[in-house]
């Protein structure tokens, strides 16, 4: 990519309000309904007709608190329209925005099959002095490699990518979107980084200009650090289990070090949802290619691989063998406020459970009927009640706030053996046990699966 680019003759990049947006699941449909609020005309594509028909109907293909509302909203103002015809929408376009979830394999390696091919389809289609800003999550030196595959295409500049990686949170990703703090964005272009930058007029955030490396270098390095900070949080949950201490009240402490601030020390389970575990592995393997050792985030990784079976192991301390025992699962979600399943850690603890001889009984308020359907050999249940009634232990595994308010007295008496592993220390343990209860956390003091809390 040259150092400078220059726009195409003719261009007017200030008075086009137009952007078309590629991939909707999460960060395309929230970035879509988003801009509409901001005063943005919006085209949204995404390649599933079925997606589409739904998204047209006020239906986005995952929950996010507002987000309903919000395409409504952009739907009934005349802001916001879905098409799955990309190359109409590319044709009529000067900016466009690629945001495909990215998905990641079993060994946490990104699949950039529909990012490569919706730049590929956008390089071919959108006129001459565009910009095509990609915010799906893509491995570094990916932005520098398909400006080489479009400028081999086409003249050389015509068509220019700026990286913006995402900085969505589930459960919170329009706040997020509208007030992030910073956005990066990172090309050598300055006049493509101007025309991308007029998308966050209007967000609280700085924008951070860099080259396209660097923006990508940025996410990884943001994820890296807050999985090395889980995984902490959870090798020193063992440590202070041993020796008798709280995690939860030592990690709220230290959370008052300015140095440390809001760095997620909290113990708990490992970190899940593709995002920290993809980006991990991509500067593992970016160090193993440039010869460069990367211990620490090797140790990061091997860390939470092992971090779900603390949940087996408080398992087997209570009641021994799991081969044959009922557990009731409360959560499936990758977090409270969310109905993806996608790489969740208690899908994780599932598979333990199950391969253990376990039968898993399971809840959650809000998950994907789709998504749950290709969880094998599991019992969904339609209430926290039914779950447990009959069980031998329950674990929660996602933060849900019913989970927190719910009746653990009455549920208590429903259960056959009265075990509960609280991977989220959602719970007061001593309101737990004298709720009939024996109960352990993660890193909490007496949750050695030989010293459950007991009434």
């Amino acid at each position: 990519m040259s150092e400078q680019r220059t726009r195409a003759p003719g261009m007017d990049y200030g008075s086009d309000r137009h952007v078309l947006v590629v991939g909707l699941w999460h960060l395309g449909t929230v970035a879509a309904a988003c801009w509409t609020r901001l005063g943005w005309t919006v085209t949204a594509y995404d390649p599933a007709p079925e997606r589409i028909a739904g998204l047209a109907r006020g239906r986005p293909p995952v929950a996010e608190p507002g987000l309903a509302e919000l395409i409504s909203a952009g739907v009934s103002s005349g802001r916001l329209r879905f098409t799955n015809e990309l190359g109409s929408a590319a044709a009529a376009s000067r900016l466009a925005v690629v945001a495909f979830d990215t998905p990641v394999d079993d060994e946490d390696r990104p699949d950039l099959t529909p990012v490569e091919e919706a730049v590929g389809a956008l390089g071919r289609s959108m006129p001459g002095g565009s910009v095509i800003v990609l915010m799906s999550q893509v491995p570094v030196g990916t932005s520098r490699a398909l400006q080489g595959h479009l400028d081999a295409e086409r003249e050389p500049g015509s068509v220019s990518i700026v990286c913006s990686p995402e900085n969505l949170r589930l459960g919170q990703a329009i706040d997020r979107f509208l007030s992030p703090g910073f956005v990066i964005l990172g090309a050598a272009d300055a006049p493509a980084l101007g025309m991308a930058g007029r998308l966050f007029e209007g967000v609280a955030g700085q924008l951070l200009p860099m080259d396209a490396t660097s923006a990508e270098l940025c996410k990884h390095y943001i994820n890296a650090y807050l999985a090395t900070c889980i995984s902490l949080g959870n090798e020193l949950a063992s440590l202070a289990e041993r020796l008798g201490a709280d995690a939860t009240s030592v990690a709220a402490a230290v959370a008052h070090d300015r140095r440390i601030g809001s760095a997620p020390l909290a113990p708990g389970l490992a970190f899940g949802g593709g995002t920290l575990a993809r980006d991990l592995q991509v500067l593992r393997e970016e160090g193993a290619r440039l010869d460069v050792e990367t211990r620490v985030l090797d140790a990061v990784a091997d860390v939470n691989a092992h971090q779900n079976g603390v949940v087996t192991s408080k398992l087997r301390g209570q009641l021994g063998s799991l081969d044959g025992a009922v557990i009731a699962l409360l959560g499936l979600t990758y977090k409270a406020g969310t109905s993806t399943i996608r790489r969740s850690p208690a899908v994780d603890i599932l598979s333990r459970l199950q391969m253990a001889g376990a039968t898993v009984r399971a809840f959650d308020p809000m998950a994907d009927p789709a998504e749950v359907a290709g969880l094998p050999h599991l019992v969904l249940c339609g209430s926290m009640m039914e779950a447990v009634s009959g069980s031998d232990g329950v674990v929660i595994a996602t933060e849900w706030p019913e989970f927190a308010t719910a009746d653990w007295e009455r549920l208590a008496g429903l259960a056959r053996r009265p075990v509960i592993i609280d991977a989220k220390n959602l719970l007061d343990p001593r309101a737990a046990a004298e709720a009939g209860w024996r109960y352990a956390g993660i890193g909490r003091s007496g949750s050695r699966s030989q010293e459950l809390a007991a009434p």
